[in-house]
This record gives C-alpha cells, sequence and structure tokens, in this order.
C-alpha cells in the first residue's frame, strides 16, 4: 500500500511538470501493467469497495487506480503514464460529459479509446439507477443521514423534481458524502447489479 501511495503521488508531481522521480521505479516495483484513471476520490471510493467485494486483489493483477483531480487533466496523466512515458496500458472511467476530454487525451497518447468505459451522468447516477431510489434512501437512513435528507427535501428548490435528481444532488451537497457514498452505495449492490459501465472496467482488467 505505501508503495502504491508513493506511486499516485510521483505520478501526480510528474504530471503536474515535475520530473519523473520514481514513478518508473516504482511501476516496474509493483508489476504494473494497466492504470485505471478515475476523475476523483468518490470514484476511487467505489472502485475499491466493488474490487474488495468481488475478491478481486487489483495490486496483485498488476493494476493501480489513479485519481486526476478533475477529468481536464486527463491528458497529462496519459502522457506520462501512456506509450509516451511509463507505456502502461490506460483504461478508465467517465461521464458522458468527459467523453471528449478522455478520446483526444488517450488519441494523443496512442492509447485505444475503446478501453474507457462511460457513465450516462456520473457515476452516482449509475448507482440510483441499479439500487432505485428506495433502496438508497435506505443507504442513506443506514448511514445515520435520514434527518439530513428529509432537510434537504424540505428545501423550496428540490420541491417537484424527480427522487433520481434528489438523490445525486443531495449525495454532492457536503464535503466528503460522494465519496463516503461511493463506497456504501457499492457495497449495497447485489449480484448482477453492478452497473455496466462498472463491470466493463472489471472484466477488462
Amino acid at each position: 500500500m505505501a508503495e502504491t501511495a508513493a506511486f499516485r503521488d510521483a505520478v501526480e508531481h510528474w504530471a503536474a511538470g515535475g520530473p519523473a522521480g520514481q514513478a518508473g521505479e516504482l511501476a516496474a516495483r509493483l508489476g504494473l501493467r494497466t492504470v485505471v484513471l478515475l476523475e476523483g476520490p468518490s470514484d476511487l471510493a467505489a472502485v475499491d469497495a466493488l474490487a474488495a467485494r468481488h475478491g478481486r486483489d487489483l495490486a496483485a493483477e498488476g493494476v493501480c487506480v489513479v485519481t486526476m483531480n478533475g477529468a481536464m487533466n486527463v491528458g497529462r496523466f496519459a502522457r506520462v503514464l501512456g506509450p509516451p512515458g511509463l507505456g502502461l496500458r490506460l483504461t478508465g472511467l467517465c461521464d458522458e460529459r468527459e467523453r471528449g476530454y478522455f478520446d483526444r487525451a488517450l488519441e494523443r497518447a496512442g492509447a485505444p479509446a475503446r478501453d474507457v468505459f462511460v457513465c450516462v451522468a456520473d457515476l452516482e447516477d449509475e448507482f440510483i439507477r441499479a439500487l432505485g431510489t428506495e433502496r438508497v434512501e435506505a443507504v442513506v437512513a443506514a448511514e445515520g443521514d435520514l434527518r439530513a435528507w428529509e432537510i434537504f427535501l424540505g428545501q423550496p428548490a428540490q420541491q417537484g423534481r424527480p427522487r433520481e435528481r434528489q438523490l445525486r444532488r443531495f449525495l454532492g451537497t457536503k464535503k466528503g458524502r460522494k465519496i463516503h457514498y461511493g463506497r456504501a452505495l457499492a457495497q449495497a449492490l447485489g449480484p448482477g447489479e453492478l452497473p455496466a459501465p462498472l463491470d466493463a472496467l472489471f472484466a477488462g482488467l
């Protein structure tokens, strides 16, 4: 875990314009062959939770999951991790509105865009549609946020909005909440309920 964290730090520094540092040495030491590019920490929480739930040891499989602090940074990460840099296979998960960033970045890096899997709106939307709104609300209650959810529903801006949109908005209203529920909603999925983009991502690994 320490070496994985060190690799992520080295890559982030390199992608920001700094020197490569120990990124290549750490990649070799970890036996990396594939990097999963994700927008942010809530996606990482979900992928880590799903990997654990399905008995996948991604590190042992030569896979490292990297967050980029925003989809607009994908070009920098593709450059340092893909064929122009460390030569690792690139895959990832993105929202539909971010697909253009990924397509252009991977094309410039000489990596196939087919290995990027697309959520219709975002990952939270995928979980809500997979579980249904009643089950998501049950998760919210089980996580101790029922009162906060009820207060949120009473806000004038939420009146008349579809439940799916209310839930998506609620998950993003407090710092750290999307990360927490990325993990909690992933763990709530039953057999055969894995959203299609995540199913395809794990199958491709």
